[in-house]
């Protein structure tokens, strides 16, 4: 496993596989510990837990420099990734307890509920772009639950990974309560055939969701898939064009584009357009690239080169194919996986920039005539992680968003985001399942129903 800084090219640190002989001693090391934690009081869990979130508001310059070296995320973003994984921590230390009570039903019994039971150890597969906090937002609500994790990140964030398997140790958490396993993509199917996963969780590509899914399912092991997304932000012919702007501009930017829930297709319509654009592109050039470790950086670089190399060959198929370039479009010299934002115009179906996820910052805009037809277009994906609308009249927002947009999670006037407090998730080929909130704690629970007459 090799971790290579990505706004140098340098190799920072090789880490070991684990072997197959070390992934079975600690699956069995999780069985065992699973049968202690899973009889702790929410008290003692939540103590555990709060002691998790203070470390990590200690710790957060350590490990957000950290994230900044293996990912190039501005050291900025960085630091907050850092202080919301202490706040989940927190949320759930909290409110575990109230989530996961008895529920009674009344059925004509004497007494009849919902009690409330841990599953076992849950495998995490996570992706390199926000290698703390989609662990954090997995591992919160389910130890809180009783269960125990095991996760496997992204071979290029493995130094990421021990950092957080050595956080819960740091906090009292027991021995096998939370493990790190190093080992290739090609290998997590072992992992999830293990007899000692009793279910699984992936943030991560539709390719690899698929994969986890077909053979836990095989297995008949519970799932929770949190998968790509091509984002539409519809603009309004009624819309506050300089806040939607800015708002987009926010969005396409986040993690230099590398979000599942960042905006990807702008679909503007034709009265407000060229206003928009000449907004919006002017804030996107605007944006500071450079070193991710210069607290003035915004944008930083792409993961890894040879996704810098996809996203630009995307950018080019586009072109070919009738697009415009509007801004950037081109690869900078210099080293590091740079690449500038850039904004593509006259976007259609049969495009890479229409049809596909641009995992990077790219933007894909599309001129509409009509509510109707923004709601058409912003419907006509694969995906369905989360979408935007941005009009003064709210109630007209709130209307689409809640009634006509195909996704999982929809804002109006403002982007889309994660919060502990609300269920995060998608539909259609973003993944089932949600993560977060009460919702989120239920995923890797029995729920059972018990009844005494």
């Amino acid at each position: 496993m090799q971790s290579i800084n990505p706004a140098t090219g340098e190799l920072i640190a090789v880490y070991p596989d684990h072997t197959p002989a070390e992934v079975d001693a600690a699956l069995e090391l999780a069985t065992g510990a699973f049968a202690d934690w899973r009889r702790t009081s929410f008290a003692e869990r939540s103590a555990r837990m709060n002691t998790l979130a203070g470390l990590l508001d200690e710790r957060t310059e350590d490990w957000a420099r950290l994230m900044t070296l293996e990912t190039g995320k501005p050291i900025a973003e960085a630091r907050a990734e850092i202080e919301k994984c202490a706040w989940v921590s927190g949320y759930y230390a909290v409110e575990a307890e109230r989530m996961l009570a008895d529920r009674p039903i009344e059925a004509g019994r004497t007494r009849s509920y919902v009690h409330h039971e841990p599953l076992g150890p849950v495998l995490a597969v996570m992706p390199w772009n926000f290698p703390f906090w989609q662990v954090f937002r997995f591992a919160a609500p389910a130890l809180m639950a009783g269960n125990v994790g095991v996760l496997s990140p992204a071979p290029t964030v493995s130094g990421c990974g021990i950092a957080i398997e050595d956080a819960f140790a740091a906090a009292g958490f027991a021995e096998g309560i939370f493990q790190t396993l190093l080992v290739p993509d090609d290998r997590v199917e072992e992992i999830v055939r293990h007899p000692g996963v009793v279910a699984a969780t992936l943030t991560g590509s539709d390719r690899a969701g698929r994969a986890v899914a077909t053979t836990a399912g095989s297995l008949l092991k519970k799932t929770v898939l949190e998968l790509g997304g091509s984002d539409p932000y519809l603009v309004l012919a009624d819309a506050d064009v300089e806040l939607a702007a800015a708002t987009c501009a926010a969005s396409r930017m986040i993690n230099a584009g590398q979000s599942c829930i960042a905006a990807k297709r702008f679909i503007v319509h034709e009265d407000v357009y060229d206003e928009w654009l000449g907004k919006f592109t002017t804030r996107l050039a605007t944006t500071r690239m450079g070193d991710p470790l210069d607290e003035e950086t915004r944008l930083g670089p792409l993961a890894r080169h040879d996704l810098r190399d996809r996203l630009h060959q995307q950018v080019l198929d586009s072109v070919a194919a009738g697009a415009t370039v509007a801004l950037g479009g081109e690869v900078p010299d210099g080293p590091g996986a740079f690449y500038p934002p850039t904004v593509l115009v006259d976007v259609t179906p049969g495009m890479p920039a229409y049809d596909e996820e641009l995992f990077g910052p790219v933007a894909a805009v599309i001129k509409v005539g009509s509510e109707e037809e923004a709601i058409a277009v912003a419907n006509d994906t694969a995906f369905g992680l989360g979408a935007a609308v941005f009009t003064t009249d709210t109630a007209r927002g709130e209307r689409i968003a809640a009634e006509r947009l195909e996704a999982g999670a929809c804002f109006v006037n403002a982007f889309v985001a994660s919060d502990p407090r609300l269920p995060f998730g998608g539909i259609k080929a973003s993944g089932y399942g949600r993560e977060l909130s009460d919702l989120g704690i239920l995923e890797f629970v029995n729920q059972k129903t018990v009844v005494v007459d």
